[in-house]
């Protein structure tokens, strides 16, 4: 049969990425309480494709997906790396899994266990060199210092959230980057609270009020504090529940600047 796809191309126009997206595969990630916890992750594949070429393979990813089924952890994100280049014959090659992370949680006061979700991502890319980094989406709450500091009854708070990509020397567990930011907010979240939680969680936060630039500053501060991180971004978006947009502030560093 023709394979249409190694036909060639006169336009001669280079692609940067070509590949599949939002491929929806069961994986397994390291859990620090527990040793694993099974997921499922949506993941995105791609390569460049010369100008010359009409098209490339997709069902290469897939099938490059499948050989290592059950074992797509960050160990092996260099070796699924160099296997799509080999296979797609490209110079580069890009590999993009996010899926919902869970933790169980106790409520401060009354101890109720509940599970809270988090957002994960590994990201690595190959062409001369690889590049890799792990993100983490943190759910917050924060309560604005300007409105507790002029109103003579209360202050407005909102749901916030937080988005941390790192690069690192050795490995990281995704409990401690999750502690680290949650520590960095006027509160953190739980799925289940009773009442005196729910008072506890209210006074905590009024009692610390920050803007969604102390969310970034406080944990780009702890994070440069780490010499495993060679890199990271944050960015904090609060939903704010007084305005009609959100408030935004991004921070990003190498380590050492």
């Amino acid at each position: 049969m023709d394979d249409i796809q190694n036909q060639r191309d006169h336009r001669r126009i280079e692609i940067n990425k070509v590949g599949v997206k939002n491929i929806r595969y069961p994986i397994t990630v390291l859990d620090k309480a527990k040793g694993f916890q099974h997921t499922v992750a949506s993941v995105n594949m791609f390569v460049d494709l010369p100008h010359r070429f009409k098209g490339t393979h997709m069902s290469r990813f897939v099938e490059i997906l499948n050989k290592y089924k059950g074992d797509i952890a960050i160990k092996n994100i260099s070796k699924i790396l160099t296997e799509v280049k080999k296979k797609l014959k490209a110079k580069t090659a890009h590999l993009e899994v996010e899926f919902p992370y869970f933790i169980e949680k106790e409520a401060p006061v009354s101890k109720a266990k509940s599970l809270m979700e988090y957002i994960c991502r590994f990201c690595g890319s190959s062409n001369e060199k690889e590049d890799f980094y792990v993100g983490i989406v943190v759910p917050i709450t924060t309560v604005c210092p300007c409105s507790k500091e002029i109103s003579q009854f209360g202050a407005h708070n909102q749901r916030s959230l937080v988005t941390v990509n790192l690069r690192f020397k050795k490995f990281i567990w995704i409990e401690d980057i999750i502690q680290l930011v949650e520590e960095c907010a006027s509160c953190d979240l739980y799925s289940i609270l009773k009442r005196p939680d729910e008072k506890f969680v209210t006074e905590k936060a009024y009692e610390n009020p920050m803007f969604v630039e102390d969310v970034v500053r406080e944990i780009a501060r702890r994070l440069k504090r780490d010499r495993n991180i060679t890199w990271f971004t944050v960015e904090s978006e609060n939903f704010e529940s007084i305005h009609n947009h959100s408030a935004y502030a991004y921070v990003e560093r190498g380590n050492g600047e």
